[in-house]
């Protein structure tokens, strides 16, 4: 019995609404338990000649810019936000640039949508596959032709569950279940997996890191071996402390992030900053657009929303604005 299957409705998922869904990824049979652990060295960041140049675009030419082409392959890329802030906009996007050939840079690829906190956005990828589809009749011809088809979604609700699915992906990505092979991998959030399931002593500490680093190591591994873009997303915490960054420790290329008026840092600390290759922050402020007031509140008011570049080895210190629209994450000019 193949370890995912292809199907239409499963009635065992989590999530009846993602019974509609044209492709879903569902786990069959027990995780193996038995791997050895990652060796420390796989955990070395990569270096700039290391990084693969396929990249996988994000459907916006002024994002594709502040990213120098779009996300690597080879690579783990985090996206770091507050709810709201549009990084799973940024995800769902990606699912669908993915599958564009790669002179338009994408991967001529499907992907694997891996979600851990809330039921999976159907209606709203739906909304951007008929965009997406629109924008690129002429190269996807088929009226026939289902974005969502080339889309995998599983759901996971704990760290040891996520390493166990990451164990049985490998025959997956070795033998995909459709023509397009599985390039981008995206896991929706992190964070989630850790924050309610770990005590703050130092048996959970310790075994959190050590989950940290077999996680990120077997999805490194993976990246390198069939050339994947893997995107995790991450959330951030309050910062209630004066000093810079977090215990004197500077924040990537800023010296301190701020969202919705607040000082924020990256979920999971330091150690989990150490097992990703690039980590970009979303902020998201709100801005008065009128200049009266009508019973106490300002009339007009929009987000503004900036994606920064904190770390990587192939970009230089950058940041773009962009918004949400009904057809997808769209770059502003500044």
């Amino acid at each position: 019995m193949p370890l995912f299957t292809v199907s239409k409705p499963i009635p065992s998922l989590s999530y009846t609404m993602l019974n509609m869904c044209t492709c879903i990824v569902a786990l069959a049979g027990p995780g193996d338990k038995s791997s050895k652990p990652v060796r420390s060295h796989q955990m070395q960041p990569q270096n700039l000649p290391l990084l693969s140049p396929q990249k996988c675009t994000l459907g916006c030419p002024i994002l594709d810019r502040s990213l120098a082409g779009g996300i690597p392959c080879k690579s783990i890329t985090e996206i770091v936000a507050e709810s709201g802030s549009g990084k799973t906009q940024l995800c769902l996007q990606l699912l669908l640039t993915a599958q564009l050939p790669t002179p338009l840079g994408g991967l001529s690829a499907s992907a694997l949508y891996i979600h851990t906190e809330f039921p999976f956005p159907l209606r709203r990828l739906r909304q951007l596959a008929n965009s997406f589809k629109s924008s690129y009749s002429n190269v996807f011809a088929s009226s026939s032709f289902d974005p969502c088809g080339l889309i995998f979604v599983h759901a996971v609700h704990t760290a040891d569950q996520l390493f166990d699915l990451l164990l049985k992906l490998d025959s997956v990505l070795e033998n995909p279940p459709t023509e397009s092979p599985v390039k981008l991998i995206v896991i929706d959030s992190i964070a989630a997996l850790f924050r309610s399931e770990f005590e703050n002593n130092s048996g959970d500490l310790k075994r959190r890191s050590s989950l940290f680093f077999k996680i990120a190591g077997k999805l490194k591994l993976q990246a390198e071996r069939f050339g994947l873009a893997v995107v995790i997303t991450n959330q951030v915490v309050d910062v209630v402390t004066s000093s810079e960054g977090i215990n004197g420790l500077r924040i990537g290329n800023l010296e301190n992030l701020y969202s919705s008026g607040r000082r924020v840092y990256p979920a999971l600390g330091p150690s989990w900053a150490h097992c990703v290759n690039s980590r970009l922050f979303v902020s998201r402020d709100e801005e008065i657009l009128a200049d009266h007031v009508r019973s106490g509140e300002y009339v007009c008011r929009q987000t503004r929303r900036q994606l920064h570049v904190l770390f990587a080895p192939h970009l230089p210190v950058s940041s773009c604005s962009f918004m949400i629209t009904r057809d997808g994450v769209v770059g502003v000019e500044r």
